[in-house]
């Protein structure tokens, strides 16, 4: 394990309960917000192409968060709760965290069943190759810290 990664446990099922009767826009607004910093100016063309207009939901099932979203050609917008998408990505928060450091790849989770991509099965692959296919960590921990170190401190 490398220094940066960050452990999370799976979320335990009374706070799941709770989450699943919260509205999801919440956080489909967060997770766009989130995308358009870490994702959007990283993604290739014909990616950006395929997404146009797509109805793209994360679940995290463990937590039992739906977050729904688009791509609306020059960002990610996050959506009501759609009653169909044509993609549905789901894993457990720790397995996306996994994901977002890069401790894991794609591949291995979708193969071990831990990642799933249900809908648009040629829109899938090209979510799953485009994920394996980042460099970088979307979520650089060890970066993130530095950053943080090198900016005065937070003055009351």
């Amino acid at each position: 394990m490398n220094e940066g990664a960050l452990q999370l446990p799976p979320c335990p099922k009374p706070l799941a309960a709770i989450f699943a009767r919260l509205p999801s826009y919440p956080p489909s607004a967060l997770l766009a917000a989130a995308l358009n910093i870490g994702l959007a100016s990283k993604l290739p063309e014909d990616v950006r192409e395929r997404l146009l207009r797509k109805r793209l939901r994360i679940e995290v099932r463990d937590a039992r968060i739906t977050m729904d979203f688009t791509w609306t050609g020059d960002r990610f917008r996050a959506l009501p709760r759609q009653a169909q998408t044509d993609l549905t990505i789901g894993a457990t928060a720790p397995d996306f965290l996994r994901l977002a450091q890069r401790q894991e790849d794609p591949d291995t989770l979708f193969f071990s069943r831990r990642l799933t991509l249900e809908g648009d099965t040629e829109l899938g692959l090209v979510v799953k190759n485009t994920l394996d296919a980042l460099e970088l960590p979307v979520l650089d921990l060890t970066r993130l810290r530095e950053t943080a170190a090198r900016r005065p401190p937070w003055r009351s």
